[in-house]
C-alpha cells in the first residue's frame, strides 16, 4: 500500500504531464525553443523567487544542513568528473552527464514526497525546501556553467551567467526575505501565477522533447551510468556523509531521502535553451524518473530503519 501510494501520488502525476506534452507535440509540432525561452526567462525566475522569499528555517538547523549539502555536492561533482573521464565523453555529453548526477529534482518531485512522508513532522518538509533552494542555486551556477562552458569559454561564460534572470531572482528573493520586505499584492499576484504555471509547462516541454526521441535510444551507456549515479551512488555518498558527520533523526532521514530523487528536470530545460545535447538530457530525466519509482521507495524504507 505504501509503495503504491508513493507511485500514484508522486510518479503518476509527473508522467501524466509528460505524456500530455508528448501528445500535444506530435499533433501540433510546437516551437520548443520558444517554450524553453518562456520557461527560462519568465516562469522559472518567478518560481525561484517565491521559493526563496517564502522559505523560513531555524538558523542552527540551516547551517548544519547547508554544511552537509555543500560537502555532498562537492563529492558528487568529483565523482561525476571521474566517471566522465572513464567514459571518455565529448564536451557536451560530459556536461549533461555531470549535471544528471549532481542536479536533483528536489522541487516538483522532492516536495510532494516529503509532504507525503512528513505530514506529522513539519521539520522534514522544511528541510526539503532548503534542499530545493540549494539545488536551485547549484543548478544556475555549477549546472549552468557546465552547459555554457561546453559552447563558450572565458569571459563569455561569466557574461552569460550574469545575464541569467534566474540568478537575479535568487538574489532578490533572498534579500527581500532577509530584510522582511513585504511585497504589494499587485506584484505578488502575477508573480504567483507565473510560479504556478512553471511546473506544468516545464513538464509538458519535457514531454514535447521526448516525443521527438526514439525510445530505444534511451538504453545507452551514458544514460544508464548517469541514472545509476543519480539513484544509487548519490544516496550511497549521502549515507556515508551522514554517518561521518553524525547526523540523526528527522534531519538525517530527510537528507538521505532527498539524495535519492531523480535527475532535475531543469537540467533538461537548460540543455534545450543552450542547445547542448538536449535529447540526451531529456532522455536521462525520463529514464531516471521512471526508475526512481523503485529506488526512492527502497531508500524511504531503509531510512525508516536507520533513522527512526
Amino acid at each position: 500500500m505504501f509503495i503504491g501510494t508513493i507511485f500514484i501520488q508522486v510518479i503518476v502525476p509527473i508522467l501524466l504531464l509528460v505524456v500530455i506534452g508528448a501528445g500535444l507535440q506530435r499533433k501540433f509540432s510546437f516551437n520548443l525553443r520558444g517554450i524553453s525561452n518562456l520557461i527560462t526567462y519568465c516562469l522559472m525566475p518567478a518560481a525561484v523567487f517565491i521559493n526563496l522569499y517564502e522559505t523560513e528555517i531555524d538558523g542552527q538547523v540551516l547551517l548544519e544542513i547547508i554544511g552537509y549539502l555543500v560537502v555532498f555536492s562537492v563529492l558528487l561533482i568529483l565523482v561525476t568528473g571521474f566517471l566522465s573521464k572513464i567514459l571518455r565523453l565529448e564536451k557536451g555529453e560530459a556536461a549533461i552527464f555531470k549535471n544528471s548526477i549532481s542536479l536533483i529534482n528536489s522541487g516538483n518531485y522532492g516536495i510532494p514526497v516529503s509532504q507525503l512522508l512528513f505530514q506529522a513532522t513539519p521539520l522534514g518538509i522544511s528541510i526539503q525546501i532548503i534542499v530545493m533552494v540549494f539545488q536551485n542555486i547549484l543548478t544556475y551556477t555549477y549546472g549552468l556553467y557546465n552547459l555554457i562552458a561546453a559552447t563558450k569559454s572565458g569571459w563569455e561564460i561569466i557574461k552569460s551567467l550574469l545575464k541569467m534572470p534566474v540568478l537575479h531572482a535568487m538574489l532578490l528573493g533572498g534579500l527581500l526575505n532577509g530584510l522582511h520586505v513585504p511585497i504589494p499584492g499587485f506584484l505578488w499576484t502575477p508573480i504567483s501565477h507565473l510560479s504556478d504555471a512553471f511546473l506544468a509547462i516545464a513538464l509538458i516541454l519535457l514531454g514535447a522533447q521526448l516525443a521527438q526521441i526514439q525510445i530505444r535510444t534511451i538504453f545507452n551507456r551514458t544514460i544508464i551510468v548517469s541514472s545509476i549515479g543519480r539513484l544509487v551512488i548519490g544516496p550511497a555518498v549521502s549515507l556515508l556523509l551522514i554517518f561521518l558527520i553524525g547526523l540523526d533523526g528527522i534531519v538525517a532521514q530527510s537528507l538521505f531521502i532527498a539524495s535519492s530523487f531523480p535527475t532535475s528536470r531543469n537540467s533538461s530545460s537548460l540543455a534545450l535553451e543552450y542547445d547542448v545535447c538536449p535529447d540526451l538530457a531529456a532522455q536521462t530525466v525520463l529514464f531516471s524518473t521512471i526508475l526512481s519509482g523503485i529506488t526512492v521507495t527502497f531508500i524511504v524504507y531503509i531510512s525508516t530503519i536507520l533513522f527512526v
